[in-house]
């Protein structure tokens, strides 16, 4: 599914990047071996102007397998399992859709996800293995690294838990993957938001 609106906008003056906020669901550890399910991207500007949203789900590639542990995980979820498995689409056909919608953001997309090492694997995958090219070159921005370099903690400290309510605003975290990237992401522009020295809008 994609949806699109562009906003006027008076982005905050330490950057007019377009952050691309992106959660995956997958039934493995990595790609490759094992799918990803669901992904979802919500594109904001630094002041927290949502510019528009893509998600789709996947058919499993072909020969993966499914890890015992993520299926296992996965049990005490079924809602989020059946929100990630309802109409699902062939991989190439999804990325060549979701490479389409990022070329057409309003500036240079940044990857940014919570955690980022996971999340990029998984896209970063299928878009070189599906389109041959990432727009997101080979970077993403990880929130939590973000937050420690803010709170000046340390790193396995810089959790949701740990972070100040004026940054999460009690947005649900649903492990459906549009949900968690338009929550992530508002969470990022909040922080953002403030490193620059601006109060975090209320802007959802």
């Amino acid at each position: 599914m994609i949806s699109m609106r562009t906003t006027a906008s008076t982005s905050i003056s330490c950057s007019d990047e377009v952050f691309v906020s992106t959660d995956v669901e997958t039934d493995g550890p990595i790609p490759g071996l094992y799918s990803m399910l669901s992904f979802a991207s919500a594109a904001y500007l630094a002041d927290k102007t949502l510019l528009g949203t893509f998600s789709a789900n996947l058919e499993p590639l072909p020969g993966a397998s499914t890890h015992p542990k993520t299926m296992q995980w996965w049990k005490s979820r079924p809602e989020a399992w059946k929100a990630a498995r309802e109409n699902p689409e062939k991989p190439e056909e999804a990325m060549k859709r979701y490479l389409q919608w990022l070329k057409a953001l309003p500036g240079k997309p940044v990857f940014v996800a919570y955690p980022a090492a996971f999340d990029f694997m998984f896209v970063y995958w299928y878009l070189i293995r599906f389109t041959g090219e990432s727009p997101f070159s080979h970077s993403a921005l990880d929130i939590k690294t973000y937050a420690m370099a803010m709170l000046k903690k340390p790193y396995y400290e810089s959790v949701k838990a740990k972070m100040p309510r004026r940054w999460l605003k009690e947005w649900p975290h649903t492990h459906r993957a549009l949900d968690d990237a338009i929550e992530q992401g508002a969470l990022f522009c909040n922080m953002l938001a403030e490193n620059c020295g601006q109060v975090p809008s209320s802007r959802k």
